[in-house]
């Protein structure tokens, strides 16, 4: 007998558990069935860096998860047939100032370089050194390089796994959908249930569990960013994606389109309109590293909605006394690098069953999701 499976959220969670559902050893015996209205989603609005190394972060839990994201990223692209549009590890370059802060960082690369071998070479480059990798810069600051750091396109990455998954077992429903008190899903065709249900709604997480009588820590967060058109060098569907000190990061893609951003607007919640203020505000950070950029450069804006937690640690996992719901949120800015192990370990759990040991990723989830009364 078939199982079947709901996603709740198309997302970068739902998106590569979409795609291991179909290309897991059982899923051949299993339907999935994904569900999202496309609102707000933070992966379709994301371009970012994948390159977690050199994170300040004390939550060591949450640097071992993205440490396996950033691991499992060759493997996905390769295995799933999709090409340097999607994702490349052209490398990342993080700059620093002043000399002594750059050689602190130099030293923690060395260091966070012994347990991971994906982030390749490291080694401190020149200003001139930066603007030679990165010659749409003018104003180049001195920075650590690390080889295996890469850029991926969030909404090309998640329409390449769901087409994989959608030529094998999965159909998808653009329609908002939420959850009753015993577990079915709600749609406009009325309750279903499923064997297994997987959140990865972001944000919205916290919505969809409330029936099941759980408060989950979520809050929504804006994220905005710009795409400009810039020289096409011929290096440049190579060219290192850059973190420079107090300024937004810096993605240059193939065929001269650059991306700047995003930002973290707490206030802005599930709004989804561009706000004026901010495309100035990240025009002028790109500005001040290009200053020859002029406002008719900018040829597109993204915005997002992501999911934080109150100490941003994501979460995921069985619901308590909710088995059968499986439920991940709170990957923040850094979904695009944490979200396809998330996603691949929610769709061994959906298929397998079992109470895995996920405590070296993540706190308990008691911790996020609480009973109502509470």
């Amino acid at each position: 007998m078939e199982k079947q499976i709901a996603i709740i959220g198309g997302g970068i969670v739902g998106a590569t558990a979409a795609y291991y559902l179909s290309t897991l050893p059982g899923g051949q015996q299993v339907k999935v069935t994904l569900f999202d209205d496309g609102l707000g989603q933070a992966t379709t609005a994301a371009a970012g860096i994948i390159s977690p190394w050199l994170s300040k972060r004390r939550n060591q839990q949450w640097y071992q998860l993205a440490k396996a994201g950033a691991d499992l990223y060759p493997q996905l692209i390769h295995d799933a047939q999709l090409g340097t549009d999607v994702y490349q590890q052209t490398g990342t370059i993080v700059t620093r100032e002043i000399p002594t802060d750059l050689e602190l960082l130099f030293d923690l690369a060395q260091e966070r370089r012994q347990t991971a071998v994906t982030m390749g070479s490291v080694t401190t480059l020149t200003a001139a050194e930066v603007q030679a990798k990165i010659p749409l810069l003018a104003n180049a600051q001195p920075g650590v390089f690390i080889s295996g750091g890469a850029r991926v396109d969030g909404a090309a990455l998640v329409a390449g796994l769901l087409a994989q998954a959608t030529a094998k077992n999965l159909t998808i429903r653009r329609e908002r959908v939420h959850l009753t008190a015993q577990g079915q899903v709600v749609t406009s065709l009325g309750a279903r249930q499923f064997d297994r249900v997987i959140v990865a709604a972001g944000a919205w997480a916290k919505e969809l569990l409330a029936p099941l009588g759980i408060t989950a820590d979520v809050r929504p967060q804006k994220g905005q960013l710009i795409e400009l058109a810039v020289k096409d060098y011929p290096i440049q569907e190579n060219m290192p994606v850059l973190m420079p000190e107090g300024e937004r990061d810096f993605v240059p893609f193939g065929h001269g389109k650059l991306i700047v951003g995003a930002t973290h607007e707490d206030d802005g919640k599930f709004n989804l309109q561009v706000d004026p203020t901010v495309t100035a505000d990240l025009f002028a950070s790109a500005q001040r590293l290009m200053p020859s950029l002029t406002t008719a450069n900018i040829t597109g804006t993204r915005v997002g909605t992501r999911a934080y937690t109150s100490d941003f640690a994501p979460f995921f996992g069985p619901v308590p006394d909710h088995e059968a719901i499986l439920v991940a949120s709170g990957l923040g800015s850094s979904g695009l690098t944490t979200g396809p192990q998330v996603g691949r370990l929610l769709a061994g759990s959906a298929l397998y069953g079992g109470t895995p040991d996920w405590s070296e990723y993540e706190k308990p989830l008691a911790t996020y999701l609480k009973p109502s009364a509470e």
